[in-house]
């Protein structure tokens, strides 16, 4: 049975840094469930070293109680070691709050072996997470090679270093930083019933590329915030499932989207509804991938979605002229696309990101005001816009698996 601690956080906040409470532990409290609170895809992130300590930062979304954390070796061809791990709060860099910093456990054991192309899960830790928290998960691998799996741009600084500092609070030890994810790949919590989330499923644009780092201003960022400020909605939990060059229809970039939906989207707990804003890189890469070839791509997603028991939301493809490979062709190919996301009636709900992002003036090319200066991502100002388009009741789902 799951620990918790009633009325009582488990993680202190910068300001509230003190001496930590002894929790008693009792049982989770009824009418709670689990819901995924933060995400990152998985992909291959080159050669794994052995005792080699992970110190990384994520920002959390939905609160909740029973803390989890979810370690992949999806793309390992051998088992993996974790000796130790380690979950508190960020004070400032690689520094903890002081007394936040808890020892995490697998199945009651310290350390844990994750096969080649597997995942695990934690034990919960007791008390509460609070939303919008600075998370510090702290890996210490002691065993470990071939290909490690890993989320290649976090747009956020985390923190790595030779041997086991994974108890240590302070940032003395951590001394080298890197802007990768390794080895976690999710964060869950146990939330009110009915509480839920949405997984953002996209490319680039959704992994932040062109925001500001270390700042948490990807556009799934801003809608989280949105979704913890808006009263009436059940959905607090955001998780960012994008990865840069990804594509609907083939694998390059990270897996196709196709080919990563149940692992990257469709397994996390609590999930309502997918949110789908993906196709610019199958269309701009020129390898004859048609409309009907894009729609086929989505239609499957949608089927797959709907079978999960989930809502899916479409979002538009946004305009990328004057990035170096877009043409009229591929333009024509974008127009129909989004033609029939706007009108198919095939999605739950729709997004236009098009709408949102483009010129008055030009509607092939981004608003300059939004463009972080390649004329296909957006800045931070852009992103806020996405965030802001998105209807807030339309992710809301009360959908049933087939």
């Amino acid at each position: 049975m799951a620990l918790v601690v009633a009325a009582t956080c488990l993680f202190a906040s910068p300001a509230a840094a003190g001496p930590v409470v002894s929790l008693t532990p009792v049982a989770s409290p009824a009418g709670t469930h689990e819901v995924v609170t933060w995400g990152a895809s998985a992909d291959r992130m080159g050669d794994a070293v052995p005792d080699r300590s992970y110190r990384l930062i994520v920002r959390t979304s939905a609160a909740g109680t029973g803390t989890r954390i979810r370690l992949s070796n999806a793309f390992g061809d051998r088992p993996v070691t974790f000796g130790s791990a380690y979950a508190g709060i960020q004070k400032d860099g690689a520094a903890l709050v002081p007394g936040s910093n808890r020892r995490l456990t697998f199945g009651g054991s310290r350390s844990v072996t994750v096969a080649a192309g597997q995942t695990v899960h934690s034990d919960p830790l007791p008390g509460r997470l609070p939303p919008a928290a600075s998370l510090v998960v702290s890996l210490h691998v002691t065993q470990a090679g071939g290909p490690a799996t890993g989320h290649g741009m976090a747009m956020q600084t985390s923190y790595t270093t030779a041997g086991d500092h994974t108890a240590e609070e302070s940032a003395a030890g951590w001394t080298e930083r890197t802007g990768s994810w390794y080895y976690l790949d999710a964060v869950t919590v146990r939330a009110e019933q009915g509480t839920g989330a949405v997984v953002a499923l996209g490319d680039s644009i959704t992994d932040g590329w062109q925001s500001a780092s270390d700042l948490n201003r990807r556009w799934p960022d801003y809608l989280a915030r949105r979704l913890q400020a808006a009263d009436g909605t059940p959905v607090k939990g955001v998780a960012n499932e994008g990865i840069s060059g990804n594509k609907v229809l083939a694998d390059g970039a990270g897996q196709s989207a196709l080919n990563r939906l149940r692992r990257d989207v469709l397994s996390h707990p609590g999930v309502s509804t997918v949110f789908l804003f993906e196709g610019v890189n199958d269309i701009k890469a020129h390898s004859g991938v048609t409309a009907q070839d894009m729609i086929a791509g989505y239609r499957e997603v949608i089927d797959r979605t709907h079978a999960a028991g989930k809502c899916i939301v479409g979002a538009t493809i946004a305009p990328f002229k004057g990035w170096y490979e877009w043409d009229a062709a591929a333009e024509a190919v974008r127009r129909q696309v989004n033609e029939f996301i706007r009108t198919s009636g095939e999605f739950d709900a729709v997004t236009d990101f098009d709408r949102t992002l483009r010129s008055p003036y030009d509607a092939e090319r981004m608003l300059p005001s939004f463009d972080g200066g390649d004329h296909l991502h957006p800045n931070d100002k852009g992103m806020q816009a996405m965030a802001d388009s998105v209807a807030i009741g339309s992710l809301t789902c009360h959908r049933q698996p087939v």
